[in-house]
């Protein structure tokens, strides 16, 4: 039976729907999620299985694992946390629905799979739980706090399951992203009345049109990661996307 892996967050133009592709290039039976299951594109032509799923519905998590238990007869080797959300708008004029929509979506819904997933994963034998994070838990970018906060509490989360889950034999792997081109950042606007206002020029400039002018292609990205997930003794840790190597050296040494 080959090896399988769940992949939230697979739509395309993504990073997971490029995890996807690389993973099914290697053999395993791929479990792609994403709320609409037509956002997905030709995955299920490709092999992988679509479902639908929404990482803050803790039922709909919990059919997903029904469904996969069903299939591979109470296993999984592998839970790729990587469905997102992101914004770009200064913190101080964030809608509040807003910020604790990201963090429902990129922290409470990977530990909402985490734990629905755990026992799966156990009974594998070699479990990996891969977390999809950012340089922005360690960095603090401009306009992205909510989003760097979920993703630092990711980052968080991440190191103590991984103490709380080896002597189950589970292994956490989180991915320091850098810049990756991916949709996951759309056009973005000061909101009306902004107090940066004065400023959105240098706003545009500066700050929304860097963010994917030398990303690296989710491809590239897609390979390192599930190159590195898929080794036997894999690294805890993964800087992966332009800017990451950076960002690793300030804040490994600085």
């Amino acid at each position: 039976m080959p090896k399988s892996v769940l992949i939230t967050g697979c739509s395309v133009g993504g990073i997971g729907h490029a995890l996807a592709r690389e993973f099914l290039a290697q053999g395993y039976r791929v479990f792609a999620t994403a709320r609409r299951v037509e956002s997905m594109g030709d995955l299920e032509k490709d092999g992988a299985i679509t479902l639908p799923l929404d990482v803050t519905d803790e039922s709909a998590i919990r059919a997903v694992r029904e469904s996969i238990t069903a299939t591979t007869g109470g296993t999984l080797d592998i839970l790729v946390n990587n469905a997102g959300q992101s914004s770009l708008i200064p913190v101080i004029e964030q809608p509040m629905a807003e910020a604790r929509a990201i963090m429902e979506t990129n922290f409470f819904g990977p530990l909402c799979l985490t734990q629905q997933f755990v026992q799966l994963l156990i009974a594998s034998g070699d479990g990996r739980v891969l977390n999809i994070a950012s340089v922005g838990a360690v960095m603090p970018l401009p306009f992205c706090a909510v989003y760097n906060a979920s993703k630092a509490a990711l980052v968080s989360l991440s190191n103590t399951l991984r103490l709380e889950l080896d002597p189950f034999g589970v292994k956490i792997i989180t991915v320091m992203s850098g810049s990756v081109k991916t949709n996951i950042v759309k056009p973005h606007t000061l909101p009306e009345g902004s107090i940066y206002a004065p400023y959105e020029d240098i706003y545009q400039e500066k700050r929304v049109k860097p963010i994917m002018a030398d990303a690296m292609a989710p491809e590239d990205y897609a390979r390192e990661v599930v190159a590195e997930t898929i080794k036997a003794h894999p690294k805890n840790w993964l800087w992966v996307g332009t800017h990451s190597s950076f960002c690793w050296f300030v804040d490994t040494f600085f």
